[in-house]
């Protein structure tokens, strides 16, 4: 079982609910609860289909942060949503793209 609860929160489905750990305060539940995770990660894919982007071309396209564009990528790319391209557009920032699977 995975440590987090519940699944993934970008997963095939965008499940509503953000993660949390099982060993995480009820405080921490309830606030993975109200996160809006499913809109980002709608907003991330709506921003990749215009074109690759690194974290802060995304969150330029899609008026989230680079910190809150920055926590979605990695599940995002764990479910096959995204990939990284090989390319760095600016120090230390990958290039992300959709996967070709996810098309």
């Amino acid at each position: 079982m995975s440590d987090y609860w519940p699944e993934t929160p970008c997963g095939p489905l965008f499940a509503a609910a953000a993660a949390a750990r099982r060993t995480d305060p009820p405080t921490s539940h309830e606030a993975a609860a109200r996160a809006p995770v499913s809109e980002h990660c709608r907003r991330i894919l709506d921003a990749l289909a215009a074109g690759p982007a690194g974290q802060s071309g995304i969150a330029s396209r899609t008026g989230l942060t680079v910190a809150q564009v920055s926590k979605r990528l990695p599940e995002l790319r764990r479910n096959g949503h995204i990939e990284r391209t090989g390319r760095e557009v600016a120090a230390g920032e990958c290039e992300y793209r959709i996967s070709p699977a996810s098309r």
